[in-house]
């Protein structure tokens, strides 16, 4: 069975880190889902200017956590700050985290795991202006590429998707081994 990975993102996300997360683990073999509040489309942000849209298969409210293996949430400063109000947005990514699966979040994405509250006690990274929302959160910051933390996987920026996209495709391996290996 192939393992699927949900992304949550919508208008706003950094579109860097929605496509080359997706587009590398689609090349790894995994079926990538995106998820939205809204349907229809989701338009990203590319550097300073609006992006390109990307299809929205599933409203956030048709997911159910059981049917996918890891979680991927992609920054942007926009997309992060509405999706943390957004009670069924921050309710699935606790979902993830406390059933043991994968939860990576790129550049401004960890607010959304602050929000749901799983960074206390966690080593994480960011964008440089989160890190401080990450420390009152009880998480201790650092600053590198990819930190991977349980089942908390954290990036800085759009330099470091491809370690970011390993780092997942590694849970997922990790994952998807039998019990007894």
């Amino acid at each position: 069975m192939t393992q699927r990975v949900l992304i949550i993102a919508t208008n706003g996300f950094e579109q860097s880190e929605l496509t080359g997360p997706r587009d590398r683990l689609r090349k790894d073999g995994y079926e990538v889902i995106v998820a939205s509040p809204e349907s229809g489309k989701i338009k990203g942000w590319d550097q300073d200017d609006w992006g390109d849209e990307v299809d929205v298969d599933l409203t956030l409210d048709e997911v159910s956590t059981g049917d996918y293996h890891a979680l991927v949430l992609p920054g942007g400063q926009i997309n992060p700050d509405i999706l943390r109000i957004n009670d069924t947005a921050v309710g699935l990514i606790r979902e993830f985290a406390n059933a043991g699966k994968p939860v990576a979040a790129i550049c401004h994405a960890p607010w959304l795991l602050t929000e749901a509250d799983l960074v206390r006690g966690k080593t994480v990274t960011s964008w440089p202006s989160v890190r401080r929302d990450l420390a009152n959160a009880g998480a201790n910051v650092v600053d590198r590429e990819v930190v991977v933390d349980g089942n908390i996987i954290t990036s800085r920026n759009p330099d470091d998707i491809p370690a970011f996209a390993s780092a997942v495709n590694e849970a997922l391996q990790k994952a998807a081994e039998p019990a007894d290996a």
